[in-house]
């Protein structure tokens, strides 16, 4: 009898412990195992990365302003020259040719104007003898006149000498009117002297022209011609030679893409990298950003001009670069992984849609008087977030405080009828305001003061979501207030999380399942 009790009593243990271990397998079952991660401080790095092109801070396209055949060149690639430096030369026998032909022109015109003077001077002569021909003829009207009046002579011999005088007057006129022509004769002999000096001029520039010489020290990257080969510059002057400047101070031109150029800035620092050096990286910094479009196959980009120091001369022109531009920095931050972002568990409702919905829900009445219960704390809550984010003195707080007040006071008393004018005037105020605290912090706050208002203004994404088990093991979800991210980890502004923190990041998959479910009790027969 005590025997069968004894087996009775086993058989029943077993089956109590084996239904208790396949319910505990089964509630582990059910709950599906999680990865996590804790939270950590440490910096962030926000940076937009793109292509570029790198190029000489000058070059210089060296040409020819006369058309000809080339007969020497002194220079080829890498040739280093100073400025002034004969490079190469085009034949100039026809340009001599044309000097010498301007020469003799200008001899003639010389000759020709010497002609002129004396010519000048000989009509001269004849209105001076016109001149004391008609004095003679005056005193022999006068001496007649006297005779007349005494009767000495006829009345036919004054009227002679009045006709002699007449006639000789006119005859000063014609040669004073022959010497006025000869003068304007010398006038235009004189022009044509000194248009035959422009032409001799010009001409010996074109024979200049003819040495091809370096405008700039520098050094020979390209070449397009060859001895012999003749260059034609009828319409624009043709390229013979680049000449890069400096090749110790080169740039680098990025092509930034239209949604990045917002976040980059002049005195941005950069690092970039060549295919020829892989390993190797250079820095830099923005100096340019140009506002000229640049549309390739419907993208729009922007021209970011990097400066890229290059002592050394390994860097050469044209070569390809990739470029990491950093946007933003900071130091000793709470750090969440992307991830853990992403992630949402498996069959758990979306805690932002069921707010939504809550809101949704909520009569006009009452969404009214929340908004106006936030309204009327949202200064508050501004000035406790900038004093702790900014770590604001007790001077700075007491400015912002009024500030703040000063503002609310002229907002209240705006008596606009018209809504929008009502809105626009608010917006001036409240900008106003923004550059008055702007006006009380020192630079590292006022940066950061931007990144807040940007984020207030629905500039940048700011608002995040993660996941950590509660006390029962549950999955439980935490908004977040985000900063900038470098693409790993993103960093967290303000939040009830903490640095150890365990936020999850995935499932367990796997490898991972297989040895949760290896360390579960396991009873049979």
């Amino acid at each position: 009898m005590n025997k069968k009790l004894w087996i009775a009593g086993g058989v029943a243990a077993v089956v109590l412990l084996g239904g208790l271990g396949w319910w505990q397998f089964g509630r582990e079952a059910e709950q599906p195992a999680f990865r996590s991660v804790k939270l950590e401080n440490g910096s962030l790095v926000a940076a937009v990365s793109a292509t570029g092109t790198l190029n000489p801070v000058t070059s210089v396209q060296v040409g020819s302003q006369v058309s000809g055949q080339i007969k020497e060149i002194f220079v080829d690639y890498n040739s280093a020259v100073k400025k002034g430096d004969l490079i190469a030369r085009i034949d100039p026998e026809s340009f001599t040719l044309r000097v010498n032909q301007a020469m003799a022109d200008l001899e003639a015109a010389r000759a020709t104007a010497l002609t002129q003077r004396a010519n000048v001077a000989a009509l001269q002569a004849e209105v001076s003898r016109a001149e004391v021909a008609l004095a003679e003829a005056e005193r022999n009207l006068k001496r007649n006149q006297m005779l007349v009046e005494k009767g000495f002579v006829s009345q036919a011999a004054l009227e002679t000498s009045q006709s002699a005088t007449a006639i000789a007057r006119e005859q000063v006129k014609t040669a004073q009117a022959q010497r006025a022509v000869g003068e304007a004769q010398v006038k235009n002999g004189e022009a044509l002297v000194r248009q035959r000096e422009s032409q001799l001029a010009q001409a010996r520039v074109d024979l200049e022209r003819t040495s091809i010489r370096a405008p700039v020290d520098g050094i020979v990257i390209s070449r397009a011609v060859d001895a012999g080969q003749t260059v034609a510059a009828s319409l624009q002057a043709p390229t013979l030679f680049l000449i890069a400047r400096n090749l110790t101070d080169m740039q680098v031109e990025a092509s930034i893409d239209e949604a990045e150029i917002g976040r980059v800035a002049i005195g941005q620092e950069v690092t970039f990298t060549v295919d020829s050096f892989p390993g190797r990286s250079f820095s830099g910094k923005i100096t340019q950003v140009r506002k000229a479009a640049q549309v390739v196959q419907n993208v729009v980009t922007y021209i970011a001009v990097i400066s890229a120091p290059n002592p050394d001369m390994t860097l050469l022109p044209g070569m390809t670069t990739n470029v990491r531009i950093v946007t933003a920095r900071r130091e000793d931050v709470l750090r969440v992984p992307n991830a853990a972002l992403r992630f949402r568990p498996p069959g758990v409702a979306d805690p932002a849609k069921s707010e939504k919905s809550e809101r949704a829900e909520k009569s006009d009445k009452g969404e009214k008087s929340e908004r106006a219960e936030k309204g009327g704390d949202r200064g508050a809550a501004l000035r406790e977030r900038l004093t702790r984010e900014l770590k604001l003195t007790a001077e700075q707080q007491q400015k912002l405080e009024a500030i703040q007040r000063e503002t609310g006071q002229k907002i209240a008393a705006i008596g606009a009828d018209n809504p929008a004018d009502r809105k626009k005037e608010m917006a001036r105020l409240r900008a106003e305001s923004r550059a008055r605290i702007a006006e009380i912090l020192d630079q590292e706050q006022r940066k950061q003061y931007e990144a807040i208002v940007a984020e207030q203004s629905g500039r940048t994404a700011s608002r995040g979501r993660v996941w950590l088990l509660d006390a029962d093991g549950k999955p439980k979800s935490v908004a977040l207030r985000l900063g900038v991210t470098d693409g790993s980890f993103t960093e967290v502004l303000g939040s009830e999380l903490k640095a150890g923190d365990e936020v999850l990041i995935g499932t367990a998959t796997g490898a991972a399942a297989a040895a949760k479910g290896s360390n579960a009790p396991r009873f049979g027969f």
